[in-house]
Formats: C-alpha cells, sequence, structure tokens
C-alpha cells in the first residue's frame, strides 16, 4: 500500500539529515508483521537475491537494463564513486563505524547503514542517484512493519525526464510487484518454507 509522503518525512530517520539534496519519491508500507527487533531479518531477506519478478515486471526490468547497455547509463563510470560520492562519506562516526548491513546478492545497490530501526542502501548511474529507505515502524495491530521510501536526486534535466517517463511503470507495476514480492517471501519465511 502507498502511503503519504508525510509517513516517511514525519519520522526522525537518521536519513533525513544525510540527504537533504534528495527528494522523496514515494513511501511504501510493507507486508511485513513482525515484532520490534525484525528489521534485520528483513534486511538479510531483502539482500539474499532469492526470488524473481515474472510477467510485465521482468519485461520492464529487461527493457531497462537492455536500455542501460545500449546507452551507457549503468557503466561503472557513472555509479557510486565515481559520477557520485556515496553517501557514507556523510555518516556521522557512529554510523560510520557500525557494519553498514549485508551486501546485495542480486541487484545493484550497495548499503550505506543500519540501526535498529532504519536501513539504507543507495545507486547510482547516468539518470540518478537513489536511496531505498527501509524503516521498521509500529503497525495499527500493535506489532512492527517494515515500510520503504524511495529518495532521488536526478541526474540534471535527463535524470528528471527519465525519472517523470517511469514513474507511471514504477507505480501501478514494479513498485507493487517488488512490494507483493517482499510479502510472499516474508510470509513464506514465517511458514518455515523456502524463499528460493
Amino acid at each position: 500500500m502507498r502511503l503519504p509522503n508525510t509517513a516517511h518525512a514525519s519520522r526522525p530517520w537518521r536519513i533525513h539529515d544525510l540527504a537533504p539534496d534528495f527528494r522523496l519519491e514515494d513511501v511504501w508500507a510493507l507486508p511485513t508483521p513482525g515484532g520490534p527487533d525484525d528489521l534485520t531479518r528483513l534486511v538479510r531477506q531483502m539482500t539474499s537475491g532469492n526470488g524473481r519478478f515474472s510477467g510485465a515486471t521482468r519485461t520492464l526490468f529487461a527493457i531497462r537494463w537492455k536500455l542501460g547497455e545500449l546507452l551507457g547509463w549503468d557503466r561503472s563510470d557513472a555509479g557510486i564513486g565515481a559520477r557520485v560520492q556515496t553517501l557514507r562519506d556523510r555518516l556521522p562516526a557512529d554510523l560510520r563505524d557500525a557494519p553498514p548491513g549485508p551486501e546485495f546478492r542480486a541487484v545493484p545497490f550497495n548499503p550505506v547503514y543500519l540501526t535498529d530501526n532504519e536501513w539504507a542502501a543507495e545507486t547510482a548511474n547516468r539518470t540518478v542517484h537513489t536511496v531505498m529507505h527501509i524503516g521498521w515502524v509500529p503497525d495499527e495491530a500493535g506489532g512492527y512493519r517494515g515500510q520503504m521510501a524511495v529518495l532521488v536526486k536526478p541526474n540534471g534535466l535527463f535524470g528528471k525526464v527519465y525519472m517523470a517517463a517511469i514513474r507511471p511503470l514504477r507505480h501501478l507495476i514494479v513498485d507493487p510487484a517488488l512490494i507483493r514480492k517482499i510479502g510472499h517471501a516474508w510470509q513464506m519465511h514465517a511458514d518455515g518454507r523456502s524463499t528460493g
């Protein structure tokens, strides 16, 4: 379920101080009910690389990666540490000295920091520098759940046009599929089944 931006902006997340030059693109409630200490479990799940998209989402990703290859959007000189500095360079000592969380196995994101109630990861290419922020928040049932926010810093006019062009596809197809995939893997783990 998509949430109003205030669901992210009103919370005292550390990311607010670290990425004030990024725009909040959207916020989503994750179907990951759990206890107060389950953020680490969600982070491990999201970085594991288990599960694949199908249907329209898989097709959209295939098109995007092919375009990126043909147009050079995803070359190493366009990413973190080349075109843009990592957000890790902005971390205060307490976050910089702590482990940032596990590395991703299947997607080009890098972990930035991990606390007891939030986690951030970043990626960059020729179009945009993106931060995925996962917060662990109280839910309406008295438990906790994940909340995903996407923050972006487009690369010039081209990046702004690119983000505007993909926004409908993200909101209607890609992000709902991602949320379902996260929820499915979470439930399978809760049921004691493999998520591979």
